[in-house]
């Protein structure tokens, strides 16, 4: 009797301290999983949608770059006067031939350009195109459902950029793919009212595919138009076709997305989870089609962490609670500002785009021209300011901050820029040259009499290329180029001087031994600045015959 009393005490006490002291434990803990395993799941969505939304910032920034291509050509004075001619009936065959040429020289500016289209007020159609290189056929009209003068009178009818979605595949010979379009009406800023000509550009899906990213084993991203076309998806035959109806409710949307997805094979037989995010500037629907296993491995990892937690609770579970859920915080603070950081710029497009047309509204046509060239000339300092570009790339942008220097100088001085054909495609830094440039016109002009005079020439010397920067301005005193050359910089508040100081390290970095800065001045007479880099890239390798090999 003692006996079962006592083992009934025992009991007792056993149950009483699961009660008082591990049951609580373990009510904390399920609470904290069930936090624990909502938070993880907030953290996928929150992933998909900063990955979405980068998307979309990248969709719009590439959109934007491609559009200054419609920009060049629909504002062009002597494309206006060609288009002019052939609306008039005159000399139509050879102006035809001479716009085309035109079309020609804008056409490699951008790698995913196949064509650029002209429809005049006449009718006539006048092109360039890379996959047909025909001059009667092009290959995009047959993918677009629009007749001719259909296309003409919605891209005439006002001052807008208009999108058309990406159509059937295109074949000609061994060349195919995908386009999508881009239209403006011409303008002549000396009758904007008058309608004489649109302008297409037409582009490869694949660049839609590159701002979208290579699927993963874990997700993918395609695009959708507002009508229920698929405009890119990496591995699908089905772009340029209606996937769903525009009626079709979200359940049966899903259902087209994922079969989509399934014939691409890169998610395999997976449970699929969707999100999307709208593209207010072309009405297409970025969709995200991602591996549940991301979000099950999530849960996995948690409960791994969670039985850990559990083992050390007894001693402190609160003070872990908290960290972790600091932790979170900052994780979810960091992925704001990062996506704050990607968003900016593109409002500052967005903002001087609205002041162009503001301008515009205002015959301000100076302006406009101001504004337009100060968003290109950020967008190519934003972007990738330590990266590689063509130097074809560098000169026009060069060209456009000389523009903007001219105009606020009131044209007070004469720019010259000689580069060797056969240097354009070669390789350079971005950003070395601007510093001398702006050097020259803000401090070597000061004080002279004479009409000013900046002259920028490059040419090839083996394997190096030569650039001389020279102007017949005030001139460095003796001393301090002497300085200059030895590497030696005063310290001063001159960002000028500064900006010369990083663009020659940046040289002797990216280039090495084989770069040479010399800075020549005399005094009252002029400055010349002489640069020598080593050939590091481009389309062709070099031959000491003189031709490439």
């Amino acid at each position: 009797m003692r006996m079962r009393n006592r083992r009934g005490i025992r009991m007792q006490l056993v149950v009483t301290f699961i009660v008082i002291s591990i049951m609580p434990i373990f009510l904390v803990h399920i609470v904290y999983y069930y936090n624990t395993s909502r938070l993880v799941q907030q953290n996928v969505e929150s992933m998909m949608r900063a990955n979405l939304e980068q998307t979309r910032v990248s969709l719009d920034v590439w959109l934007d770059s491609y559009e200054d291509i419609l920009f060049q050509v629909y504002t062009d004075d002597g494309i206006v006067e060609l288009v002019d001619r052939i609306n008039a009936g005159e000399d139509v065959a050879n102006n035809r031939k001479m716009l085309r040429k035109t079309l020609r020289g804008l056409f490699y500016t951008k790698d995913y350009v196949k064509s650029i289209s002209i429809i005049t007020e006449s009718g006539e159609l006048v092109f360039y195109d890379q996959l047909t290189a025909s001059t009667t056929q092009t290959s995009w009209f047959q993918s677009i459902d629009l007749s001719q003068e259909e296309l003409y009178a919605e891209i005439s009818s006002d001052n807008k950029t208009h999108l058309f979605s990406t159509g059937e595949k295109m074949v000609f010979g061994s060349n195919s793919c995908h386009l999508f379009h881009m239209g403006h009406r011409i303008i002549d800023y000396l009758d904007v009212d008058k309608r004489c000509g649109v302008v297409i550009v037409s582009i490869d899906e694949r660049l839609l595919e590159e701002v979208c990213s290579p699927p993963t084993e874990n997700g993918m991203n395609f695009m959708m138009d507002g009508r229920g076309y698929l405009i890119s998806c990496a591995g699908s035959d089905k772009i340029g076709s209606p996937v769903f109806k525009e009626g079709d409710n979200r359940k049966e949307k899903e259902e087209a997305c994922e079969r989509i997805v399934r014939e691409t094979g890169f998610l395999g037989n997976s449970e699929l989870s969707f999100y999307s995010v709208q593209d207010e500037k072309t009405g297409w629907e970025i969709i995200r089609a991602t591996d549940q296993n991301e979000l099950v491995q999530g849960l996995h990892q948690q409960q791994k962490i969670l039985a850990f937690i559990i083992f050390l609770s007894l001693l402190s579970v609160l003070p872990m609670m908290d960290k972790y859920k600091k932790s979170i915080v900052k994780q979810k603070n960091a992925e704001i500002a990062a996506l704050e950081a990607q968003i900016n710029p593109h409002f500052l497009y967005n903002t001087l785009d609205t002041i162009n047309w503001m301008a515009i509204d205002r015959d301000e046509y100076e302006i406009s021209n101001m504004i337009t060239t100060l968003a290109r000339i950020l967008r190519y300092g934003i972007s990738d300011s330590n990266g590689v570009v063509k130097i074809r790339n560098e000169v026009e942008w060069l060209k456009q901050y000389i523009f903007l220097q001219q105009t606020k100088l009131k044209n007070s001085f004469e720019c010259h820029i000689n580069v060797e054909p056969e240097l354009m495609d070669l390789s350079i830094h971005k950003l070395l040259l601007q510093p001398f440039i702006e050097n020259a016109i803000l401090h070597g002009f000061e004080g002279v009499d004479r009409k000013y005079s900046l002259q920028m020439e490059m040419k090839r010397d083996n394997d190096h290329i030569e650039i001389r920067i020279e102007d017949n301005g005030c001139g460095i005193p003796e001393e301090i180029v002497r300085e200059m050359n030895q590497g030696i910089f005063r310290k001063t508040e001159d960002k000028n001087h500064i900006g010369m100081e990083n663009a020659i390290t940046r040289l002797y970095m990216y280039y090495g031994e084989e770069t040479k800065v010399v800075i020549r001045s005399r005094q009252g007479e002029g400055t010349l600045i002489q640069i020598r880099i080593p050939v590091t890239g481009g389309n062709e390798i070099y031959d000491s015959s003189g031709s490439g090999r």
